[in-house]
């Protein structure tokens, strides 16, 4: 019997640690270094994807013997990317430019590991509608639980659940930041089945 590979997610994100805590598998977290630039012309799929497979390969670098999860997401509206507002200023333009309107949180996972070597990534998007926001409603929100960490400022799992009319998505966790779903795929495929009898 083999011993089992340690698991490690790639993310300084406490969101995206409290999701894979849910799977109650035993797991690192490694803060993985990469520039988050994005390139010239590059559609935010394309970064979310770019991006969480880079944090899954930076971290495997370093930890050879892992299975590591690396997650990015990138919120798009009209095919412009929209970050992490980081302060209440920015985080006031971003809703009110999202206010009734379509907007869809491009959410992507990694999972890499070295022996056997496995290097996937899938996308898991999320069309979210916002409801027509006052700036009195705005305020409020960003008062109440300052989502200057969030891509485009949506805390979907707090408050900010009272700003939308709709969430499309088959993969409920991904609006969050880590489409669980997606990951125990992933993670079955590089050789880790989290329903697996012996992790029970």
């Amino acid at each position: 019997m083999t011993d089992t590979p340690r698991l490690i997610l790639a993310s300084t994100s406490r969101y995206r640690r409290e999701l894979l805590e849910r799977l109650s598998l035993p797991f690192d977290v490694v803060a993985p270094t990469v520039d988050e630039t994005p390139r010239s012309g590059e559609a935010p799929r394309a970064l979310a994807e770019r991006l969480a497979l880079a944090k899954a390969q930076a971290v495997v670098a370093l930890h050879p013997g892992a299975i590591v999860i690396g997650s990015d997401q990138v919120a798009e509206l009209d095919g412009q990317p929209i970050g992490k507002p980081h302060t209440h200023e920015r985080a006031i333009e971003q809703l009110t430019a999202m206010s009734g309107r379509r907007v869809v949180f491009q959410t992507a996972v990694a999972v890499v590991r070295r022996e056997p070597e496995f290097a996937r990534c899938l996308l898991a998007p999320v069309a979210v509608t916002f409801r027509r926001l006052g700036a009195t409603e705005i305020e409020a929100y960003l008062r109440a639980e300052q989502p200057y960490d969030c891509a485009g400022s949506a805390k979907s799992e707090g408050l900010g659940i009272a700003l939308l009319a709709s969430i499309d998505s088959d993969d409920p966790t991904a609006l969050i930041g880590l489409p669980l779903m997606r990951t125990c795929a992933l993670l079955r495929e590089a050789g880790l089945d989290v329903l697996a009898p012996s992790r029970r």
